[in-house]
């Protein structure tokens, strides 16, 4: 869509349309973390509506980015290729209050869950 059409469009229509981009990609995602994934957008959008500004540019401007980085990781034809997924930088980590904390734990928890990983001391470090 060109930028022009996007610059017309109210907030909530941007909003929709990033929601609906992100569900779309998440298609080619494999099956367990297109539901883990799609869950989670649903609950960060419902989270979100009544925000104040700020906050809804911020989570806009991260969910394009995430947008962004899962349509290079898929590609043209939607099928993943090479890993999947980018590292959280520490300064950002450090930035995240103790809610959001808890959420990346919990989705931490989730994610490993799907992959039959243990969860490790080193794991529970990183989070900290």
């Amino acid at each position: 869509m060109s930028k022009l059409i996007i610059d017309q469009l109210t907030h909530p229509q941007k909003v929709r349309l990033l929601y609906k981009t992100v569900l779309r990609l998440h298609r080619g995602l494999p099956e367990e973390l297109k539901e883990l994934g799609d869950k989670y957008v649903r609950d960060e959008f419902r989270r979100h509506l009544k925000c104040s500004p700020m906050e809804a540019q911020l989570f806009m401007t991260e969910w394009a980015k995430y947008a962004a980085t899962i349509t290079k990781q898929l590609g043209i034809k939607g099928k993943p290729f090479g890993k999947l997924g980018d590292e959280l930088d520490a300064e950002c980590v450090e930035m995240l209050n103790d809610d959001q904390v808890v959420q990346l734990y919990e989705l931490m928890l989730a994610a490993k869950g799907l992959e039959g990983d243990v969860i490790t001391a080193e794991d529970l470090r990183k989070t900290k």
